[in-house]
């Protein structure tokens, strides 16, 4: 009897659009079907034409961010969905037995960017972007391309095979097949999760890279005691807290830390969890796409991308979203019908028209040396490429921790290379995770060092919160204005568990009948300077305050808007010599010392010592005269932000304000 063809075997055969995932290390998922793309992701085909609910996997390219309102290189990259029509299990070592192994050549491998050009793209977003206050960090990505004459599908099965072989430590391991496309990764990081209505978030930021001989817990603990280390991880919870807040009832808590660790790296990360019964796709659009991937604010790093970066980004930075059917047992009147995963599009290399294309990015802040990001790049699109097999991995081969790409590439059997200029300083596969014997995270030190690191964050996010709408302030509503700044969600949940009724309005809808009618107006955050006389969003929230501060009615304007109400109260603004982004601070505020979380690359100061301002009471640095609060008649502001993870004494500050403004003039 002729055995018959495996699984695998057969949808070659047919010359079906497939998806091979590895999301355990057992076994590998085949999902097979038809292939539809698709506008928007409510357009997203869950139900079939009877209603009953589909299992589909898409592929969401970073376009989609226009259905936020978000600027973006928009190339027509398709919302591609596999609709599954078939699911097979396969125990991974049966399919390594199936899976080609002859390398693919590749032909002339380059960056789309030559370094001196990205170098100097770097310096622009430096100066021109986190220097004139527009962002915390962007994300700027380039290119690394290479042609590719061999069969797609046999390149595709290829690097699967060499990413099953040596990537052991990533979310998922992927290849899909489509049409004229393929894509194939291991993605290091879940980027959101829904499963019987808990939405999880998985943070990820501070690498460890281990020295000569291996990571120990006495080299392990230098870095986490690096306060620059511990910081960025905290700007990127504060990031994701934001989304949560935004589809979460609860607003989201978070657990951790804990540590990432994989074979030449260790990294530290955080996991957010919240509940919510949003549709999965809603789930999806309120929370594109990872600030580690974009930058922070979500909404002006976009613009900021779109400035700088000289091509679409196609699905890098997007996610690969599979939405499985939750049994219709489990399902009751107004939950969502499917659970989501969704791993970000990071560490892909994608093959469309015979063109490789690997497109990596570096996270730039305002101390970011640009040839050091370019560096970054390089060492990035090395590990791509040595984790599908492109370049040797095998250290008698004499490729180590140092050889540049060109010269990886070359030593690979049928490559063209004609790379120049190519840093000597790059990692090949610095990530690629091992089985170890014990880990760091085990060692008791270590994992008291990690706590401690909470001591520092506010409690109102670590613990479980009592329902909202029984605080203090109950039976009073807030109108939140936001000015670009994902930050009024998690302020408007706060102020939701000071029992205020609120309601969320972006600067170029609200309106004067809104601003009239709320019993407090929270003017909130946004990036930029607030000295921009040309900037319509700056004439706006100039006006939301002017307007209700005429009105006499309660106002608290935080931040930007802080800075805009000093303004009109005739303080100075000015740029501060080095940006507080993701700065602890405590601060006087009032005679109460305060511990805030500072976001701000403006500030207004006074002279040193000054307490009042005509009616208005300051709190102000006493050294700097940089002013962290105001106070008067019917309206308060502070500088900080109360509802970071940062701001320890944020609930306790911001009952304060909120009460201050609320109470009546003259009392």
């Amino acid at each position: 009897m002729t055995p018959s063809p495996s699984p695998l075997t057969a949808v070659l055969a047919a010359g079906d659009s497939f998806a091979l995932i590895a999301r355990d290390a057992a076994t590998v998922e085949l999902l097979t079907g038809e292939v539809v793309d698709v506008d928007l992701l409510s357009d997203i085909p869950l139900t079939d034409a009877e209603g009953r609910p589909r299992e589909v996997l898409a592929l969401v390219p970073f376009r989609q961010v226009r259905e936020r309102g978000f600027e973006c290189h928009d190339d027509g990259a398709p919302l591609r969905c596999l609709i599954v029509s078939a699911r097979t299990r396969i125990p991974r070592e049966d399919l390594l037995e199936q899976l080609p192994t002859t390398p693919i050549p590749l032909a002339d491998p380059h960056f789309d960017i030559a370094d001196p050009e990205y170098a100097e793209i770097v310096t622009r977003v430096i100066a021109d972007e986190i220097g004139r206050g527009e962002g915390a960090n962007f994300v700027i990505r380039r290119d690394f391309i290479a042609g590719v004459e061999a069969d797609p599908v046999t390149a595709a099965l290829t690097w699967f095979r060499a990413l099953l072989e040596y990537e052991r430590g990533a979310y998922w391991t992927f290849a899909i097949v489509t049409p004229g496309h393929v894509a194939v990764g291991a993605s290091p990081e879940a980027h959101v999760s829904a499963q019987d209505g808990l939405v999880t978030m998985n943070p990820i930021s501070g690498t460890f890279r281990h020295p000569a001989g291996g990571a120990t817990a006495e080299t392990l603990t230098e870095f986490l005691r690096s306060t620059k280390e511990t910081e960025e991880l905290f700007m990127v919870v504060d990031e994701e807290l934001k989304m949560m807040s935004a589809v979460c009832s609860d607003g989201g808590r978070i657990t951790g830390p804990h540590l990432k660790e994989m074979s030449r790296l260790t990294h530290t990360e955080y996991v957010l969890r919240g509940r919510s019964r949003l549709d999965p796709r809603d789930i999806l659009r309120e929370t594109m796409f990872a600030p580690t991937v974009t930058g922070s604010p979500m909404q002006n790093a976009c613009t900021v991308i779109t400035r700088h970066e000289r091509t679409p980004r196609g699905y890098y930075s997007g996610v690969a979203a599979l939405f499985t059917p939750r049994p219709a047992t489990a399902v009751s009147v107004d939950e969502p019908t499917h659970d989501l995963d969704a791993p970000i599009l990071i560490r892909t290399a994608y093959l469309v028209d015979g063109r490789l294309r690997v497109p990596v990015g570096a996270t730039l802040v305002r101390h970011s040396d640009p040839y050091g990001e370019v560096s970054e790049t390089h060492g990035k699109a090395a590990g791509v490429l040595g984790a599908i097999g492109a370049v040797p991995r095998d250290p008698s081969s004499g490729l180590t921790a140092g050889t540049p790409v060109a010269a990886a590439l070359a030593a690979v059997p049928g490559a063209a290379v004609t790379v120049a200029g190519i840093p000597a300083s790059v990692a090949l596969d610095e990530d690629a995770p091992a089985v170890r014997p014990r880990l760091l995270a085990d060692d008791p030190a270590i994992a008291a060092l990690l706590a401690s690191r909470n001591a520092r964050l506010a409690a109102f996010w670590l613990n479980p919160q009592d329902a909202a709408g029984t605080g203090p302030l109950a039976g009073r509503t807030a109108l939140v204005v936001d000015a670009e700044d994902r930050f009024t969600t998690m302020l408007a949940h706060q102020l939701r568990h000071l029992g205020l009724e609120v309601e969320i309005a972006p600067w170029n809808h609200v309106t004067d009948e809104q601003l009239d009618d709320a019993d407090l107006v929270v003017s909130g955050p946004g990036p930029g300077d607030p000295r921009d006389p040309s900037s319509p969003r700056m004439r706006r929230m100039r006006d939301v305050v002017a307007h209700r501060r005429a009105s006499g009615r309660p106002l608290l304007a935080v931040c930007l808007s802080h800075q805009i109400l000093a303004d009109s109260l005739g303080i100075e603004l000015a740029p501060l010599s080095a940006p507080h982004q993701g700065l602890q601070h405590t601060v006087d505020l009032f005679g109460m010392p305060a511990s805030i979380g500072f976001y701000n690359t403006f500030t207004a100061r006074v002279a040193p010592g000054m307490e009042w301002i005509g009616e208005a009471e300051v709190a102000s640095d006493p050294v700097s005269g940089d002013v962290y609060a105001l106070r008067g008649p019917g309206y308060a502001s502070v500088q900080g932000h109360l509802e970071s993870i940062l701001s320890r004494d944020g609930m306790t500050t911001l009952e304060r304000l909120v009460s201050h403004a609320l109470m009546p003039v003259g009392a």
